[in-house]
């Protein structure tokens, strides 16, 4: 590998710890499981794995969770 070469390594392989970095100071990344399902990272220890039908349908239900979430709230825990 010439001296060229292992530079031009080197910047990209800096350049894509960068983008690492950056998406985990979000906290939250999402990716394409290899069963094609949307997996959700930096929720917990495991990411939330849910086919699309399954994500939508959740999406629409945000209204029910909010409200079930503020009328349970004294038995709800955050984590901390």
């Amino acid at each position: 590998m010439s001296d060229e070469d292992m530079k031009a390594e080197l910047e990209r392989l800096r350049n894509e710890n960068a983008a690492l970095k950056k998406g985990a100071a979000t906290g939250i990344s999402m990716k394409v499981s290899e069963k094609g399902a949307l997996s959700i990272y930096g929720m917990g220890r495991f990411p939330v794995t849910l086919y699309k039908e399954q994500w939508l349908k959740l999406m629409d239900m945000s209204a029910e969770i909010r409200a079930f979430i503020a009328a349970n709230d004294a038995n709800l825990k955050t984590k901390g």
